[in-house]
């Protein structure tokens, strides 16, 4: 190591809950250092419209809130260095973190927020008309398509939930589905069977998601309809929709810490109530360890409280040293 400098605390990943964080541990004095990784603020810097963040009536772009999210943080002392972590070691404390620049840095404190990555398609069309059509969040745009048709690809608890809820605004939600039957639960599936709004295509893959507009004259691109495809007939028809919801899944961004953290069978980082991780003075907050609520304001949320906790965490730290805080906050080393 170049010296022997010790952070307080360092956070891995610029998402809401990463930034909310920063901003805490900042107004605490903890100097944070704040690692962006390489999807400069996560999922929600590509959402082109967020109107559900209070605090904002009129809404505002994904990008702008990450950007308000940097500069309030900054504002109170956060550091935010771009570039990425590719190892860590917490078998030993302090914590060391290693990045892809070949910076090293050692750490009393950790909190990973590096999130989670919604599972594409892969089809032409998916990437380039996200934000304008296409969207993996029913809760965070179904208000754009009320008295619209959508799409809602997928056949798990997710698609049903979100497809449930979209028929709050949609006029109708068609479920596109690879396969004969639904892999949700059956309460999910007796709601949506019984949800007039909804009809299904079945044993059917999107193909294509193809656009209107977005030709240079400053009109966006729209999503006008999706090329599907029936894996039983080959049958192939351009199907008419405003929008594609795509909910296959998510991959929870954890790959850095197997082997050092405690992660479930579908790849979250396990947490308690308080957002401690398996390793003592190292949290978890955001998608990397919530499969449940997915949602700007919720990941905000976790990051303050894990911030929070760190604050403790050190206070014990300083006073009684690593042991004392590990038991203090109900964890075994």
């Amino acid at each position: 190591m170049s010296d022997n400098h010790v952070e307080q605390v360092i956070i891995i990943g610029s998402g809401p809950a990463g930034y909310t964080a920063a901003l805490y541990a900042a107004r605490a004095d903890l100097s944070p250092l704040l690692f962006t990784g390489n999807e400069i603020g996560g999922q929600v810097a590509i959402t082109y419209e967020v109107e559900n963040y209070p605090g904002f009536p009129d809404g505002l772009t994904g990008p702008e809130l990450v950007e308000k999210f940097q500069k309030q943080a900054e504002k109170f002392g956060a550091r935010i260095q771009y570039d990425w972590v590719n190892e860590v070691d917490f078998s030993q404390h302090p914590f060391v973190v290693r990045t892809a620049n070949g910076g090293e840095h050692r750490a009393e404190s950790v909190i990973v927020s590096t999130g989670a990555t919604h599972r594409k398609l892969d089809v032409p069309g998916e990437k380039e008309y996200t934000g304008f059509g296409v969207s993996y969040c029913g809760t965070c745009d179904g208000f754009f398509f009320r008295g619209k048709e959508v799409i809602v690809v997928g056949g798990g608890d997710s698609a049903l939930e979100e497809g449930i809820f979209l028929t709050k605004f949609a006029a109708k939600v068609t479920v596109v589905h690879r396969r004969e039957e639904l892999r949700a639960s059956k309460i999910l599936q007796d709601r949506a069977f019984a949800n007039p709004k909804i009809e299904y295509k079945w044993n059917t893959v999107v193909e294509r998601i193809n656009a209107a507009g977005g030709d240079g004259n400053g009109t966006p691109p729209k999503v006008v309809s999706a090329t599907l495809r029936n894996l039983k007939t080959g049958e192939v028809e351009d199907f008419r929709t405003d929008g594609v919801f795509i909910f296959v899944g998510h991959t929870p961004n954890s790959q850095l810490f197997q082997g050092q953290l405690a992660i479930d069978e579908a790849g979250y980082v396990q947490t308690d109530r308080r957002y401690h991780a398996s390793v003592p003075g190292v949290f978890a907050a955001g998608e990397i360890q919530d499969p449940v609520f997915r949602q700007v304001i919720t990941s905000a949320g976790q990051g303050a409280a894990a911030a929070m906790q760190v604050e403790k965490f050190l206070g014990e730290l300083k006073a009684h040293g690593y042991h004392h805080a590990a038991v203090e906050h109900g964890l075994a080393v």
